[in-house]
């Protein structure tokens, strides 16, 4: 396991998690189609937000169970809680310092299709 920081484009939203990246996600329903993110999921116990409570805003959609966190001030989205399992997050890897997702296995998720 690595610890990993990130944060939204203006920095007011920091965040720490920590995985060893087994894959990253790529979901197709209508939100994650059009914000194009790169997924990857860690435990709630893995997440610690460290700056910027007060700059989230939260977009529910469908059944009203994930939380998708964007940044107030910059329009960023880093983080949202599952739907399906929500003692976890997922987390946008472009939003982490330094990452590269290169050679780390895709998998896509059909959110499309879910009830």
């Amino acid at each position: 396991m690595q610890t990993w920081t990130g944060s939204c484009h203006c920095g007011a939203i920091r965040f720490e998690i920590d995985t060893d990246f087994p894959e990253l996600t790529q979901c197709d329903c209508s939100i994650c189609r059009k914000k194009n993110a790169l997924m990857v999921k860690v435990h709630e116990s893995a997440f610690r937000l460290l700056a910027g409570a007060d700059a989230l805003a939260d977009y529910q959609f469908h059944t009203h169970t994930a939380h998708h966190h964007f940044c107030k001030l910059c329009g960023i989205y880093p983080f949202h809680r599952k739907r399906v399992t929500p003692d976890y997050y997922g987390i946008n890897v472009y939003c982490l310092d330094g990452f590269d997702p290169a050679g780390i296995p895709v998998r896509m998720t059909v959110g499309a299709g879910m009830p």
